[in-house]
């Protein structure tokens, strides 16, 4: 009898989690449909899953035009790949200082960690702080400092998983041999927080690939360090953005009139999201087990 419940049970979980992963799909399924779809035939009927007219104008705009957007898609990728390792081993490494429970002055430094958590320095101070002070205005730094900073729930996920996860008769051992805190970190801590370590670094790398505000604040728009996220919010913006920086020149075969403003929007996030669709699903995996043995445990 029990068995039958829990099988109900589990057959109804089934059920919704795929109506759920249905409806997660679909927008992206339109997504992709509408890139291919005839500029037209998407104005004249709106979007749909069986569009009137198929169409590669938008794509051809985007090859013809991939000295501009090739090189913000080359600016997302550094930027994704600096920012993601070098935030990820900043929270790693505090997170490891943190979880030492003879630290001194530990909990001083868990209460400003989890301060920040709470409360924001605000938008306005940190403009001002970054253009007026470091001078990250037009350089790369501007797409890379802002959201290199201390996360504290990346702290805290670290700290976490050192303290409750790693056996402290290994980290003994190590101690024993006469290893250093550098030594124990790098050969047997970092060997062992492979998840931990999947969890931190694909959401930061997701925060960076998608930025399109640091570029909106802290680049111009003749800047070359535009981000391929950033050049989209303009074409969302302004679809005349991309021919005020010379992109309607004589290699593109578009008139102002036939600019497909409607699809090509499409082919852009498409052209954006697809690394990110590519590598997730491999990552899952690795995704899930972090954040349960990341987690707080008592």
């Amino acid at each position: 009898m029990k068995f039958g419940k829990y099988k109900r049970w589990e057959i109804s979980g089934h059920i919704l989690f795929s109506i759920l992963a249905f409806l997660a799909i679909v927008p992206f399924v339109l997504l992709i449909i509408s890139s291919f779809s005839d500029e037209q035939a998407v104005v004249r009927n709106g979007y749909s899953f069986f569009p009137e007219k198929l169409s590669l104008e938008a794509y051809k705009y985007i090859f013809n035009q991939w000295e501009v957007i090739g090189r913000g898609y080359m600016v997302t990728i550094i930027v994704t790949c600096v920012g993601t390792f070098v935030g990820t081993s900043i929270s790693a490494l505090l997170g490891w200082t943190l979880s030492k429970k003879d630290l001194p002055g530990r909990n001083t430094l868990l209460f400003i960690v989890a301060f920040t958590m709470m409360f924001s320095g605000g938008l306005t101070a940190q403009y001002i702080i970054y253009t007026q002070i470091f001078h990250i205005k037009n350089t790369i730094f501007g797409l890379l400092l802002p959201n290199l900073l201390m996360n504290g729930y990346f702290v805290m996920t670290f700290r976490n998983y050192f303290e409750h996860t790693i056996p402290s008769s290994l980290l003994e051992a190590a101690k024993i041999d006469g290893a250093s805190e550098i030594k124990t970190f790098f050969k047997i801590v970092l060997p062992l927080s492979g998840p931990i370590i999947i969890t931190i670094a694909l959401p930061l790398a997701l925060l960076y690939w998608n930025d399109w505000t640091n570029g909106m604040y802290y680049l111009s728009l003749d800047s070359k360090l535009q981000s391929i996220q950033t050049i989209l919010n303009n074409i969302n913006e302004n679809i005349k953005f991309l021919q005020s920086n010379n992109l309607g020149s004589a290699g593109s075969q578009l008139s102002t009139a036939e600019l497909p403003s409607t699809t090509i929007r499409m082919a852009m996030a498409v052209v954006g999201i697809l690394p990110i669709m590519c590598v997730f699903p491999f990552l899952q995996k690795w995704l899930a087990r972090g954040i349960t043995e990341g987690a707080v445990k008592e």
